[in-house]
């Protein structure tokens, strides 16, 4: 495997996955709560067109900008164009675990998730509920500090730092950078040569500019919230890894969805895909369309101190960084956190590269973690 494919142990140490079998922890945080958006009922959602296999098709995301993809995609109309007579209705979550719980009682069909609810959904199924068929977001976590108290990366020990959940992706991140450093704590606890503080993204601002904690190592846009309470980035995780590329968000389907109605995940997918390009050709318009779609979920949109640092951290991308995942998964494993899980067979890629073939766009490689 090359540089490119396996990162060094510094660098996939330092963005190491949710412990899956650990806890059921969310991938990103998402802002709101679990509910139907109310945009695309059923009934209202057909734009015409040919019907495809199913007459509706029920998407899961969260309110968060790293799931920009279905956020604008949703707002613009650009799922349900590829959709056709076929309905969209989509509802949000809070977290990664409960939509895993919606997808397995087929309340949903097609979920945006963080890597590690898909991994665990995945594993404790026995590999029989889920596959990724398509990346959505690459980025988007930073360790920011009050500058007051920490001026460099050496300085944060002996201080108190915020993770948003035990066992979630940034924990573990910061968890095995620490490591790295050559300090010591105990993953359970938090306790050691820095203290890790478990802390809800939602109350994190709160304790940051209360001085409870000193930093935090978060996902957008929690992370630039704390910059617009004071804090200044201290490293932005995309420097740790090749080509500053990582995953964070996924797109995954029900196995009983994708096995009937192949066409409906198809044409998502393709929707995906064409909204990808959309956020690419239109900077300025998507990252309004997404604010706005914030807005209509949650009732209150992101200021543009807080909006626009978090939307430039974050690329949106077709490819699920397959090799990341790997790389996550194999080093949790490697500093004894996590019992080796079988992840063969959790990507389907298939259509997802007929529909990037049809648009003149290369494949992507599911790094032999592959549907066979």
């Amino acid at each position: 495997m090359s540089a490119a494919a396996r990162p060094p142990r510094r660098r996939a140490l330092a963005a190491a996955a949710v412990l899956p079998l650990l806890i059921g922890a969310l991938g990103a945080c998402g802002y709101g709560s679990e509910k139907n958006s109310g945009t695309a009922d059923a009934a209202k959602a057909r734009t015409g067109g040919r019907k495809l296999s199913a007459d509706t098709v029920r998407i899961g995301y969260f309110p968060n900008i790293t799931h920009a993809t279905p956020l604008v995609g949703e707002q613009q109309g650009l799922l349900q164009k590829e959709l056709g007579g076929t309905a969209l209705r989509t509802t949000t979550f809070n977290a990664g675990p409960s939509e895993i719980e919606a997808l397995n009682a087929g309340s949903i069909d097609i979920g945006w998730i963080g890597p590690s609810p898909a991994v665990n959904g995945y594993v404790k199924s026995k590999g029989k509920s889920l596959r990724i068929v398509s990346g959505s977001a690459s980025g988007g976590v930073k360790l920011v500090v009050d500058p007051k108290k920490i001026t460099s990366l050496d300085d944060v020990k002996g201080k108190r730092i915020a993770t948003p959940q035990k066992g979630n992706t940034q924990d573990v991140a910061f968890l095995n950078w620490i490591a790295e450093k050559g300090w010591k704590v105990d993953p359970q606890s938090g306790k050691g040569d820095v203290s890790v503080v478990r802390t809800d993204n939602k109350v994190t601002p709160d304790a940051f500019k209360a001085g409870s904690v000193d930093g935090a190592w978060v996902p957008e846009p929690t992370a630039s919230k704390l910059v617009s309470e004071g804090g200044k980035v201290l490293l932005d995780e995309s420097t740790l890894w090749p080509e500053k590329k990582f995953v964070i968000t996924n797109v995954i389907v029900s196995q009983k969805f994708l096995d009937a109605h192949p066409d409906v995940v198809e044409a998502v997918l393709r929707g995906s895909v064409r909204t990808n390009a959309w956020i690419a050709a239109h900077p300025d318009e998507a990252r309004a369309s997404a604010n706005a779609a914030l807005k209509r979920l949650s009732g209150k949109e992101l200021p543009a101190e807080v909006l626009d640092p978090a939307w430039s951290s974050l690329t949106t991308t077709d490819d699920p960084l397959a090799t990341t995942l790997r790389a996550q998964a194999d080093h949790a494993v490697a500093a004894g956190l996590l019992e080796k899980p079988d992840l063969s067979g959790i990507y389907d890629l298939t259509l997802l590269n007929k529909v990037l073939t049809a648009e003149g766009k290369p494949a992507v490689d599911a790094a032999q973690l592959g549907r066979q």
